[in-house]
């Protein structure tokens, strides 16, 4: 293929493809919160931006102490909680997540 013959229509087919299938590709849903873990930290938040190499969360809060973390998941309990500034994005490199989950309950915004 010369790339410097593709016409715009083509370049656009392609564009097409290529949106189509990272989208497919991405486990991660904008809107939903999350509860991550890290190397090193474990986050709650609204995800609301997802990139090749971040996670963007509002409403975010850095869990120092999730207790056992069966009952963290199973019924929203947190021992420790200190929330990010509010209206403050926090952008997480992926290449640090280790996993995420869905966060089924009311984002933590208290310290504790």
């Amino acid at each position: 293929m010369d790339i410097d013959s593709l016409t715009i229509k083509e370049i656009k087919q392609i564009n097409q493809l290529l949106k189509g299938s990272a989208q497919e590709q991405s486990p991660y849903k904008v809107g939903q919160n999350y509860f991550i873990r890290t190397v090193t930290h474990h986050y709650t938040g609204k995800l609301v931006r997802v990139t090749n190499k971040e996670l963007v969360l509002e409403q975010a809060a850095w869990i120092a102490d999730d207790g056992r973390f069966a009952d963290a998941l199973s019924k929203g309990t947190l021992n420790e909680v200190e929330p990010f500034p509010k209206d403050e994005p926090v952008i997480i490199g992926r290449g640090a997540v280790l996993d995420a989950v869905k966060w089924n309950f009311p984002l933590p915004s208290e310290q504790k």
